[in-house]
């Protein structure tokens, strides 16, 4: 079992996939350094660095998802090239939240800097109305993200099984 954890910045992907390492699951957090990479680009699609945006690295993934496993297999992120990869997931979960949540938290958070600036406060924003509706429509499950990080871990481990 395959599954992809995605949604817009501040939903909770990388607090999910600490929770389900911490928990003893195979997890992966794809917005992590090597997992992705800076690639260059058009325009200023995270509103962090022009000319380029963060998209998985294709080569890693693509050995990671070719392993073969007994055991679930959770991965987080979202990126521009993640249409070529999800075919390969059993189970795509999508993690929403209201605008309001998701700014709220990337204020606050101390795990990643992404979000602090008014240009990526403006992308989030935008992300939320342009990019979630094609999350949902690939999504082959949606969780609440505004509920509690154990009542959202709790709803991906069940799609999971």
């Amino acid at each position: 079992m395959k599954v992809l954890v995605t949604g817009m910045s501040g939903t909770g992907k990388s607090t999910v996939i600490e929770a389900l390492a911490k928990a003893g699951q195979r997890a992966v957090d794809l917005d992590a350094d090597g997992w992705s990479v800076w690639a260059p680009c058009e325009g200023d699609p995270t509103g962090a660095k022009p000319g380029h945006d963060w998209v998985w690295n294709e080569d890693r993934l693509s050995e990671l998802l070719a392993e073969p496993t007994d055991e679930p297999l959770f991965v987080a992120g979202c990126a521009p090239n993640m249409g070529r990869f999800t075919p390969l997931f059993d189970r795509i979960i999508l993690l929403s939240a209201p605008a309001e949540t998701l700014l709220e938290r990337v204020a606050t958070r101390m795990n990643n800097p992404y979000g602090k600036t008014p240009a990526e406060v403006e992308r989030i924003v935008a992300n939320l109305e342009e990019i979630e509706p094609l999350l949902r429509r690939i999504a082959t499950h949606e969780v609440d993200a505004s509920q509690s990080p154990n009542v959202i871990l709790d709803a991906v481990m069940l799609v999971a099984n």
